[in-house]
């Protein structure tokens, strides 16, 4: 596997998830579970050391057979977040997610990630992108609106959060 790294300014960089990096996420992970679980169906899930390294490995595997790019964003080294995306090589599109640790949010680093991510897309020759997100789930929302994304509609109780379920807006960006 080629290593993936880029740098997206003032002390921030967007790398490879790895085995290196599951420790750093899992405390990361523990620190924001509470605000994950409000946009995040994987945060119900159990969060301890070794189901994040599955899931890195599962991450990898799918790296390794060109479906995804699993990164990790950093602040002067520090894992502060995930970003990635997922490609339908028979759609010829990509699927784009991205969180950050609380503290760091509103400083551009997950609009620069998402840019970036964007970017690879297109290189890879991708027709379009989605963001797809709780609808309640402003912040995000609001990334993809001003990265350009659409509001093409809303799945009505489209993701499952612990023990509701609530509706997704479907963002895409044609490229």
């Amino acid at each position: 596997m080629a290593a993936f790294g880029r740098d997206l300014g003032d002390g921030c960089t967007l790398t490879l998830r790895d085995l290196t990096t599951v420790e750093p996420l899992h405390a990361l992970v523990a620190a924001n579970l509470d605000r994950l679980r409000a946009a995040e169906p994987w945060a119900w899930q159990e969060q301890s050391v070794d189901t994040i390294a599955m899931h890195t490995e599962h991450l990898l595997g799918q790296y390794a057979m060109d479906r995804s790019l699993p990164c990790v964003i950093r602040s002067d080294d520090r894992v502060v977040g995930a970003a990635s995306l997922a490609f339908d090589p028979y759609l010829g599109q990509a699927s784009l997610g991205y969180w950050i640790d609380a503290g760091l949010e509103g400083r551009g680093i997950v609009r620069r990630t998402a840019t970036v991510l964007v970017g690879v897309a297109r290189a890879r020759g991708c027709a379009r992108v989605e963001v797809r997100t709780a609808v309640h789930n402003v912040r995000s929302r609001g990334l993809a609106e001003r990265l350009g994304f659409v509001h093409e509609g809303t799945l009505r109780s489209g993701m499952p959060l612990g023990p509701r379920r609530v509706d997704v807006a479907v963002y895409g960006l044609v490229l």
